[in-house]
């Protein structure tokens, strides 16, 4: 899967603060552009793999949301 991220540069830090898109809640900071993209790989995966408590009477459901013009 792919997940889109916003990442910048800040004096001598690559930023990723509530920057990836699609699973808000990840972020990361860390000297490189290369170590900023695998921190978000790896709160990614970890994000991906945490438990959701159920609530009682809630209904879990899946969605499905065709891919948007921009993605291939």
């Amino acid at each position: 899967m792919e997940y889109r991220a916003v990442i910048k540069k800040t004096n001598d830090w690559w930023i990723a603060r509530q920057r990836l898109v699609d699973l808000p809640g990840v972020n990361a900071q860390e000297r490189t552009r290369e170590q900023v993209i695998e921190s978000l790989r790896v709160g990614a995966q970890e994000m991906l793999v945490t438990e959701i408590p159920f609530e009682a009477e809630g209904l879990m459901v899946t969605i499905e949301v065709p891919n948007p013009a921009w993605a291939f």
